[in-house]
Formats: C-alpha cells, sequence, structure tokens
C-alpha cells in the first residue's frame, strides 16, 4: 500500500508539473499586444503605406507616440528602444532631418515632434540634436502660411485653406514646445487655431465637423457663401477630437483660452454619442450617413472617438456618462477590426488608407469620394489610436484606486536647482514630478496620476499645507554641499507632521545614503514614528555590476503583491522600534519599514530608489522588477488613505 501511495503520488506531482509548464502565460493588455505586433511588421523603420523607403511623417510620429505611452505602462526598454532608433534614422548631428523639407510648409510633418521633445528631456546621448531638431519643426510653424485670420495653411499646396487633420498635426507638438521651451505666447496662437475650426467647420444644425475650409472660396469643392467642404468625414473629425485632449496635456491652467478647448470637447462629445451605431459601437466613414449605400463603419475614426472620449472622462473635462459611450465604441473596435492571426499576433483592419481634398487627381469630397478610397490592413492611422484607446481603456480601469486623492511631493527639504539646458534658466531638478531626466521621478508621478491620483508639489509641512493631502513624500533632504541654504527639518515641522499622520495621513520618508542626505535633522522626524536611518551604506555596486543592488520581496509583505526582485544601490539601512515594523530585510538589515501611527501609516526607506533612472527600464537589467514595485508601492500607499481627513480633489 505505501508503495502504490508513493507511486501515485509522484505521479500526481508529475503530472501538475507537467501541467504548470504548460499553463499559459498571463495574456499581455491589448495595448501591449498590438505594439508588439506593429513592430512585428516594422522590425527595423517604419514604411508607410506602399512606400518601398522610410520618411519623416505623420504616420510615423502617431505611431510613435503610441508606443511611448504603451512604454510608460510596461517600463520594457524594448519600445523605448524603438522610438530612438528610428529617431536616429532622420535625426542628424546638428538636428537637421533627413527627408524633411520646412519649405514645404506641410502641417503633417510636425506629428513626429513629439518624440523629439520626450528624448530632448531625457538622459540620452546626444539629447541636444533631438532638441535642435525639434526647433526646425518649430521654425516652420514660425513661417507658415495663415489665412488672413491667423489660420495656418494646412500645406503650402493647399493655399488658404484650413483642415481638420491639421490640428493633430500641428498643435499637441506647438502646445508642448511652447511648454518646454517656456514660450507661453504659443498658446494664445495655439488656442486661435482651435478658435477658426470652430468658427468655420462646426455645422450649426448637427455639430458634426466638414473636414476643410476655403477662406478664399476659390476650390470646387469649397462652399461658395462657407468656404466649408461638403461632408463630415470621420476620420476628420478623429483628428480633432484627439488633437484637443492631446492639447489640455501641456495648456497652462490659469491661460484664459483653456476653459474654451474643454468647451469645444463638451460640445463636441455629445455629437459623438448622437452619430455612434448602434449596432456595431463604432462610427462611420461619412459619419451623417450610417444608412446610405455604400457607407461602412470605419475603424481609425471609431478608435480616435473612443481614445478622445475615455481621455476626455479620464482627465475630467467630460461627464462620466460618456464614458459608457467610449465603453461601446471599444468593444465595437474589438469585435470589427482586431483579428487574430494563426501565430497569435494581432492585426488592425478596416482603415480607409486616406481621404483629402483638391489635389491631382482631384478629390471633391463629395460622399462618392469618400467611399471610393481603399480600406487598408494594418494601416497605421487605424493601428496607432487603436493602441492610445487601449491604454485609456486599461487606465481606466485602475482609476478608483486613487479617485479625488492627492500625492504631494516635498520641495522644501529638497530643493536644489541646475542651469536648464534647453531655456538656460536655473530650475528644480532631482526627485521632482516634472523632472524627466534620470534624477526626476516623472515615472512614479505618471504611474500615480494613472492610478487616479493628483500629484502636486508643496514647500514647507504646515497644518495649511497639509490638509488637502492624502500622501506625502519627503525624499532625500538637502545637505549643505548640495544646496548653500538648506531647510532643515524643525520641532514645528515635525509635530505639524505627526499630528497630520495621526488624523489619517500618509508619510513615505525617502533617504540616502550617509553622504548625500541631510540625515541628522530628518531621523528627529523619523523617531516619532519608531524609526533611524542608521550611518551604513549597503548595496554598494561597482560599475554594472547590478547583482550587487539586489534586493529580493518575499510573499506576504501586504505592500508588494508578489515576490520581486528589486534594485536598490547605495542604501541607507533603518533600526526600528514600536509602533515601526521592518517591512523587508536583508541579512539583518532593515531595508524598508512601515508604522501605524493613529487613523495614519507612514513608510520608509533609505534610499530614493523609485527616480527614472531605476524605474523606466532602460538602463537596468529586466530581471530587476522596479517599476512593478513603484505601482505596487503607490496603489498600498493610495490604499492606506481612508482615514484620512484630506478633502477630495478634482481632476490631475
Amino acid at each position: 500500500m505505501k508503495l502504490t501511495y508513493r507511486l501515485l503520488l509522484g505521479a500526481l506531482l508529475l503530472t501538475s508539473a507537467a501541467q504548470a509548464q504548460q499553463a499559459p502565460a498571463p495574456t499581455k493588455p491589448m495595448s501591449q499586444r498590438m505594439a508588439d505586433a506593429f513592430i512585428s511588421w516594422h522590425p527595423d523603420s517604419i514604411l508607410i503605406g506602399n512606400r518601398k523607403t522610410t520618411r519623416w511623417d505623420y504616420e510615423q510620429g502617431l505611431m510613435l507616440k503610441a508606443l511611448e505611452r504603451v512604454w510608460n505602462r510596461t517600463a520594457d526598454a524594448k519600445y523605448f528602444t524603438y522610438i530612438q532608433k528610428d529617431l536616429d534614422l532622420f535625426v542628424q548631428p546638428d538636428g537637421s532631418i533627413r527627408t524633411y523639407k520646412l519649405q514645404d510648409y506641410n502641417l503633417d510633418n510636425l506629428t513626429t515632434g513629439h518624440a523629439l521633445l520626450t528624448l530632448g528631456q531625457m538622459s540620452v546621448p546626444k539629447q541636444e540634436k533631438y532638441l535642435k531638431a525639434a526647433q526646425l519643426l518649430h521654425k516652420q510653424l514660425e513661417e507658415q502660411p495663415r489665412t488672413k485670420e491667423g489660420g495656418f495653411w494646412h500645406k503650402k499646396i493647399y493655399t488658404n485653406q484650413m483642415w481638420l487633420d491639421g490640428l493633430y498635426m500641428a498643435e499637441p507638438f506647438y502646445a508642448e514646445y511652447s511648454q518646454v521651451f517656456k514660450q507661453p505666447k504659443g498658446f494664445d496662437d495655439i488656442a486661435k487655431q482651435f478658435a477658426l475650426i470652430e468658427k468655420h467647420l462646426v455645422d450649426a444644425k448637427t455639430g458634426l465637423m466638414f473636414h476643410g475650409y476655403d477662406e478664399s472660396r476659390e476650390q470646387k469643392w469649397a462652399n461658395k457663401q462657407t468656404g466649408q467642404s461638403p461632408n463630415f468625414w470621420g476620420r476628420g473629425m478623429g483628428w480633432y477630437a484627439m488633437a484637443l485632449v492631446d492639447v489640455l496635456d501641456y495648456f497652462p491652467p490659469n491661460h484664459p483660452e483653456r476653459q474654451n478647448l474643454v468647451k469645444y470637447l463638451q460640445r463636441l462629445a455629445p455629437v459623438l454619442v448622437k452619430y455612434q451605431d448602434p449596432k456595431t459601437g463604432a462610427w462611420f466613414q461619412v459619419v451623417d450617413q450610417g444608412t446610405r449605400k455604400g457607407n461602412y463603419v470605419e475603424a481609425s475614426a471609431s478608435s480616435m472617438y473612443v481614445y478622445a472620449l475615455a481621455k476626455g472622462v479620464r482627465m475630467g473635462y467630460l461627464d462620466k456618462k460618456y464614458f459608457a459611450t467610449a465603453q461601446k465604441g471599444y468593444a465595437g473596435l474589438l469585435k470589427q477590426f482586431v483579428q487574430t492571426e494563426g501565430n497569435g499576433a494581432l492585426a488592425f483592419n478596416g482603415t480607409v488608407s486616406v481621404g483629402g481634398l483638391g489635389g491631382n487627381p482631384y478629390r471633391d469630397g463629395s460622399y462618392e469620394y469618400y467611399l471610393s478610397e481603399p480600406l487598408r490592413k494594418n494601416d497605421l492611422k487605424g493601428v496607432g489610436p487603436f493602441i492610445l484607446a487601449s491604454v485609456e481603456m486599461e487606465v481606466a480601469a485602475e482609476q478608483g484606486v486613487g479617485k479625488g486623492k492627492t500625492v504631494g511631493l516635498d520641495t522644501y527639504f529638497n530643493r536644489e536647482f541646475r542651469k536648464s539646458n534647453i531655456t538656460g534658466e536655473q530650475e528644480p531638478f532631482h526627485y521632482t514630478w516634472e523632472d524627466r531626466m534620470h534624477s526626476g521621478f516623472w515615472w512614479w508621478g505618471n504611474q500615480y496620476r494613472e492610478l487616479g491620483a493628483r500629484t502636486v508639489s508643496i514647500g514647507a509641512p504646515t497644518k495649511a499645507s497639509l490638509k488637502d493631502l492624502d500622501v506625502l513624500i519627503i525624499v532625500d533632504p538637502d545637505t549643505r554641499k548640495e544646496t548653500p541654504q538648506p531647510n532643515f527639518v524643525q520641532p514645528a515641522h515635525i509635530e505639524a507632521l505627526q499630528q497630520w499622520v495621526k488624523g489619517g495621513g500618509v508619510l513615505v520618508m525617502m533617504a540616502n545614503d550617509t553622504s548625500n542626505c541631510e540625515t541628522k535633522h530628518f531621523n528627529e522626524l523619523a523617531k516619532v514614528f519608531g524609526m533611524q536611518f542608521l550611518p551604513l551604506n549597503l548595496n554598494m555596486v561597482k560599475n554594472d555590476q547590478f547583482e550587487q543592488g539586489k534586493v529580493k520581496v518575499p510573499a506576504g509583505t501586504g505592500v508588494f503583491k508578489q515576490p520581486l526582485s528589486l534594485y536598490i544601490k547605495e542604501l541607507a539601512p533603518l533600526s526600528v522600534t514600536g509602533p515601526a515594523k521592518p517591512l523587508i530585510a536583508r541579512e539583518g538589515n532593515v531595508i524598508m519599514a512601515t508604522a501605524k501611527v493613529g487613523k495614519g501609516t507612514v513608510f520608509a526607506i533609505g534610499d530614493p530608489w523609485l527616480y527614472n533612472e531605476y524605474v523606466d527600464g532602460r538602463k537596468i537589467p529586466a530581471t530587476f522588477q522596479n517599476a512593478q514595485a513603484a505601482k505596487d508601492l503607490a496603489t498600498w500607499l493610495l490604499s492606506q488613505t481612508g482615514g484620512s481627513t484630506a478633502k477630495p480633489a478634482a481632476g490631475q
């Protein structure tokens, strides 16, 4: 009997092991699956349509933006690497751009400027060339031909014409450039472009938008009274909707025209609801003529509307009721257009190849014209917006974690400055939400925002400055070596922070190795919660011997969702007494600790740890899971805020 039992047990164990080996890997999010499919179609460079050679192009810019969003979600460096390699095919050391001709004055050529600005703000080799290339594109805007009212011509060859397409091609780049280079007058010009489109291309009866406007009324497609083209093209309106929600990412919150941009989106949203096909959830190629012979639901426009509506709701521009329309539309995208190939990779069908006005052969903007353009499989004008829409739906599923909560980052104890390589002005850096270099917290801040929380920066901790915060992060207080006149933690700060935590606040204390952190006064704060940062340096890493910085997270911590392998270098360990408890220890040294104090919570670690350099996936080996740990920690911190008395904060 014993032998039979052992044989049976052995067989069961072998069967379980075999089943475990055969168990399917977790399914990747749809955005990542489609991004991976795109890279498989274009492994070395982006070929547009039926072209045989690469060219600087708006579809390229659209795809690079989509890949950037997937990289932001996954911290998988392959997406960033693809972006950089693609740009390097075009951008020369002096900032000139291969195949780009400024004198064409083609708004389509500006869309890839987003990727240039992304790399121009990051710690990358030859960073300067990306900024110079962005300045070259901006020079085109400075010289772009305009209508008499000041609207950009869509292209030099399309005289006196504004098209809906041009708003996406130019304005989000223009807005981001104006923010990065601190040129506030640019926002006035951007607002003017949208105002002119609203003035000339909105149909008073339906709220739909005509594709183009000819100020001269000379084009055969132009209405002689209004200058408008004759039909409502789906993707044209899609470009406009995406332009609105993307421009608002950069528009100053106090700009007098910002609210008008929001109103334009709020005007458009119910129109999109009205013309959504109730059967498929998608939208038609010619939006208002769904029952007319030959018309069809079209993939790119439908993806763009889903993206704009979902993002508009997430950012607080639109009432949450519009998310139901986005959900229905997204379900329609999955059913109507997404296809799984034999190898398991995705494909995307149903995108109209092109839509234009004028030219040779002449495009008259008629219903028949829009129905004559062929559909394409895996057309990037559909694939890019589908990825963006997928990201929005994936983010929406997590927004409840931090909804109504505010995460503050201290800029009083840590207040270092550097000379900006972009503007030449002094700017704060080192563990700030805005800093996208290796030294910043931009990445971790983005995770909080995608979890639904609002991120802010605060000065000295007082009862007044803390009252609206749910989480406060104090990181690496300055030494005199770092800041000529540093702000040290004082008894009044300790009292305010202690009372705030007792009332339900969540405090994060992140020190640094002993030579780079003002530990003496910081420890006075830590002491009231039963913690002390010790004058020791652990995990000293030589060159790129990353294993020397490994910290293993065991199962069951309650903070991190699963066992993880982390990279944390040159950290100060902790000593803990009640109410503090060790969270993670290594060889008898406490690496992380937590404490419950009244209704609140304290988390401490002896290193800044989660700055961009060690979270975005570009530097450390993929065997380390810092990005997942950052998200887990953010999720846990936000979940500890239930007892907070902080007021809910709307928007992001």
